[in-house]
């Protein structure tokens, strides 16, 4: 296969992370032949904002008040920085459109801008809005296991004020640390928790888009798409998957999910990611 037929992996990070998390499935990609590009959205990665403050020892204070690059930062902004990365893999062969959690919402707006860019497009356990905004699904059925309170116990700052989301990631406290856990992690040791926790980063975006960023069934719905269902996922629970599913089904009834399931939690599919690259790489075949 040559280089202009191969597929491209474009593979969109969820909220607090960036394209580091990526790093060990992309290694996986890269040994099954695979060329992938991770994206870090507009204030994420090399963009982000670290304060003094958040250093040991921590000034929580400070913390709480010092400005984050990421204020002021859409979903638009944040749309129209993956249709350029989409543009400059698409220039080299097919693509392949790979979201994590809330990626998918970036993934689901660019989706609806330029389906042209995109040869399939894969959601592993991320939001696809179809019947609802995202913060929305929050009161649904689907979502009343997510023990929401707890997974603010290390939040910093006043959104409001600061116009941006603020979590220290960095926190000693065993409740908050629990939670993350329970929420991103159960199935991972604590030593691959923490290594994967100090990978996020302490801010992110207000913007989650409303209802003109759902599903169109117009553009987005022309892309043949993949659901990967996280078996053993808290923090997006297989119900909620499973409703995201099933809404994008009755929207797009020509062109359904084809739906994979991987074991474990949110995050485990990248801290072991021979599974998901072997499966990505069964996606891509026939493309190139």
């Amino acid at each position: 296969m040559s280089t202009r037929t191969q597929p491209t992996f474009v593979l969109v990070h969820g909220a607090f992370a960036n394209s580091f998390s990526f790093a060990p499935l992309q290694a996986e990609l890269g040994l099954l032949g695979h060329r992938s590009a991770a994206v870090d959205l507009p204030g994420h990665g090399f963009g982000a904002t670290y304060s003094r403050a958040y250093q040991a020892p921590q000034d929580l204070e400070g913390l709480a008040a010092a400005p984050g690059a990421i204020k002021g930062v859409t979903l638009a902004d944040n749309a129209a920085h993956l249709i350029g990365v989409l543009e400059r893999a698409k220039a080299n062969g097919p693509v392949v459109l790979v979201s994590h959690s809330r990626g998918g919402v970036t993934a689901t707006a660019a989706a609806n801008a330029r389906p042209d860019l995109i040869d399939r497009i894969v959601y592993v356990s991320a939001w696809c809005p179809v019947a609802l905004d995202v913060g929305a699904y929050y009161a649904e059925p689907e979502m009343a296991s997510v023990d929401s309170a707890s997974l603010v116990l290390a939040a910093a700052g006043d959104p409001a004020a600061l116009g941006l989301l603020r979590v220290n990631f960095r926190t000693a406290d065993p409740r908050a640390l629990d939670a993350f856990r329970t929420a991103f992690l159960a199935d991972g040791t604590d030593e691959e928790f923490l290594t994967f926790l100090n990978t996020f980063q302490p801010d992110e975006n207000l913007d989650a888009g409303t209802s003109a960023d759902r599903a169109r069934a117009d553009t987005w719905g022309r892309i043949p798409k993949t659901y990967v269902r996280l078996a053993d996922d808290m923090s997006m629970p297989l119900a909620l998957q499973d409703r995201l599913i099933r809404e994008g089904d009755a929207l797009t009834p020509d062109n359904p999910y084809d739906v994979r399931t991987l074991p474990g939690s949110h995050l485990k599919w990248l801290v072991d990611p021979a599974p998901a690259a072997r499966l990505l790489g069964e996606l891509a075949a026939g493309l190139g």
